[in-house]
């Protein structure tokens, strides 16, 4: 038996409670900056009674129960109280459009939407086009028009047994959708026993203590604050504050409201951070890391480390690999230029394009050594083809490239897949090309990430257009806006006559990026 054995996370929110019972377990900040707070106890109340809601509804152990919710507490009560009943969680990003969540819907086969009044309007017209949703449910209503869908009185009204719906470790208890190097996003299927592995790990990467305090700003539709921060702290009995929105401004002052003695954050929030006005009292917080992920300058992490006192260590992980496979150690020396060391429980190796170990300092593929399902993602939705090319004889190629050091630290070099990285938020750039050659007067498009100081990339399409066709670069990026969540929208197009291609034809998209730089280098 692992460290994970069978248990599931109702038998962890059942253990924590049992020990923790009235210890605050989860603070929360509105963007109206009204504080809630919930004790193990009535945490545990509430995912019960949810549990029971969504068996009246009909929701069946292995069905997916669609969260289009921003931070709050309703998420982290549905996240719990579906794999409750062993159904499935399918986060999704609040800035996603109307057809980007009919697609999800669709793809997952959600029986049940649960979202907020705001966020009706891009449903109304993709509603009948889905033909496995049963029922929509509305957080935080304050209405009386949809008073039978209000997530609070349902709650209220339920009884709070604990649901005896038998489940396993390794039954998928959330699918999260990520973009991909094809058009469409593949959703990954995370396991019970999957997140309890990952709390593990980050818990003891970070020595973790029930008197800790977990920081979450990011969104928690992403992998990060489920994975790294929520399981971390309920795997240890700590607790956890959640801020509905990132502020650069308020971040050490809500880190010191809160008494928060852990955060994560990426680099384009920590770039934000500097950029605002120095507040020397800032430095007075009880935080004693922050993690991060992606590349941060030299210099800034200098900045961050001595204006705010809180020592940084960059991690390395994705949707797939689950845990954090890679991170600087917090007992050892800390080289924040690389992704770290491996962690417990994971290998990590180097590799060229036939699968074969590289000689240190040379650059190929990272891949990990798992188990899927339980260290690693059990596999794609309904994509046995994408899960073969990623899950090879218990190794996962995650699509990055890096060298290992002589020092045995790993370095990043760039991703292998075609993909943007826009402020934490991966973005597909067949994705982006799709759409808009799915324009009338588009005849070809190619999208490439140009470096933004304050967003590590941003996006930038050239486009041809079909024979006397027109269009301007407004037009076509409001075109864009109407398809693609904003993160994902091009920042700039330049119309061209043609492409720089190989002999076979295909987009050079290496020379494309050199004509932007010649550029910025003459401007």
């Amino acid at each position: 038996m692992d460290i994970v054995g069978n248990r599931t996370l109702r038998d962890l929110l059942m253990e924590k409670t049992e020990k923790h019972f009235d210890k605050k377990f989860l603070l929360f900040e509105d963007r109206e900056q009204r504080r809630f707070e919930l004790t193990y106890k009535e945490f545990a109340d509430q995912v019960n009674r949810l549990s029971n809601v969504f068996l009246d509804l009909g929701v069946t152990k292995g069905e997916h129960v669609t969260l289009h919710l921003p931070n709050n507490l309703e998420f982290m009560i549905s996240w719990f109280a579906l794999a409750n009943i062993g159904a499935i969680m399918v986060p999704t990003n609040v800035l996603s459009t109307s057809d980007e969540m009919e697609y999800i819907l669709n793809h997952s086969e959600s029986v049940l939407l649960i979202t907020e009044e705001e966020y009706l309007g891009k449903f109304a017209n993709t509603r009948r086009n889905l033909p496995n949703l049963k029922e929509i449910l509305l957080a935080r209503y304050e209405g009386d028009a949809y008073e039978n869908q209000d997530l609070k009185a349902l709650i209220a009204n339920a009884n709070n047994q604990i649901p005896t719906v038998p489940l396993d470790a390794e039954d998928v208890a959330a699918m999260l959708y990520t973009s991909g190097t094809t058009s469409k996003p593949k959703g990954v299927q995370i396991t019970h026993a999957n997140y309890l592995f990952t709390g593990e790990v980050m818990s003891k990467s970070i020595r973790l203590t029930p008197d800790d305090r977990q920081f979450i700003v990011l969104p928690l539709f992403h992998g990060n604050a489920q994975y790294y921060s929520t399981m971390s702290a309920l795997v240890v009995g700590a607790s956890i504050a959640i801020t509905e929105r990132f502020s650069a401004s308020r971040y050490f002052k809500q880190a010191k409201n809160f008494k928060v003695t852990v955060g994560s954050l990426f680099a384009a929030p920590i770039r934000m951070i500097l950029a605002q006005e120095y507040c020397s009292d800032d430095k007075n917080n009880d935080m004693r890391v922050i993690w991060f992920a992606q590349s941060v300058s030299e210099e800034q992490l200098k900045d961050f480390e001595e204006k705010f006192d809180v020592p940084l260590l960059q991690m390395y992980g994705m949707t797939e690999t689950v845990g954090v496979p890679l991170m600087n150690p917090i007992d050892g020396i800390r080289k924040n230029m690389s992704i770290g060391r491996p962690t417990i429980g994971y290998e990590v190796k180097i590799v060229d394009e036939d699968g074969d170990e590289v000689p240190n300092g040379l650059s190929g593929q990272i891949v990990v050594k798992g188990v899927p399902g339980r260290t690693l993602m059990k596999g794609y939705f309904k994509n046995p083809q994408a899960t073969a090319e990623t899950l090879i004889d218990g190794w996962l190629y995650t699509g990055d490239n890096a060298r290992l050091g002589a020092d045995g630290y790993f370095y990043f070099v760039d991703r292998v897949k075609d993909m943007i990285k826009r402020a934490g938020e991966n973005v597909a750039a067949n994705e982006v090309e799709s759409v808009l050659c799915d324009h009338h007067s588009v005849y070809e498009s190619a999208v490439i990430g140009i470096p933004d100081d304050m967003r590590d990339e941003a996006i930038k399409a050239y486009v041809i257009l079909h024979e006397n066709e027109t269009i301007t670069e407004e037009e076509l990026i409001q075109y864009c806006r109407e398809r693609l969540a904003k993160f994902k929208v091009p920042d700039a197009i330049e119309f061209v006559s043609e492409f720089p291609r190989t002999a076979v034809g295909k987009i050079q998209k290496h020379i494309l990026r050199q004509m932007h730089n010649e550029r910025i280098q003459k401007a």
